[in-house]
């Protein structure tokens, strides 16, 4: 009877990641790295020289992030924008307030 390792019970995907990396059951957590990513973030890549390049990237001001739900109706920024002027074409000058 041939004994059968680990490795060849997992998915031919996951092959060359080690036992300890098992991710099964593990969910990701919606929204985590929301706020971190509204505020920017750094890529840092090495060269083969040895050098390192950093560029830092930001949202422009006034982006909005659009589910992707909402993105498979409105795949461009022209497209939202449309949507939304003739929306705004609905709502009465002045406002009742509460």
């Amino acid at each position: 009877m041939k004994k059968v390792t680990h490795n060849q019970n997992r998915n031919p995907e996951s092959a060359d990641m080690l036992p300890e990396y098992d991710l099964r059951g593990k969910k990701g957590v919606r929204g985590k790295y929301y706020r971190a990513y509204r505020q920017g973030h750094t890529v840092r890549i090495c060269q083969d020289d040895g050098s390192v390049s950093v560029q830092h990237f930001t949202l422009e001001e006034g982006a909005v992030m659009l589910e992707p739900d909402v993105r498979e109706y409105f795949p461009t920024s022209e497209s939202v924008n449309q949507a939304l002027r003739s929306l705004i074409v609905l709502i009465p000058k002045t406002r009742r307030r509460r």
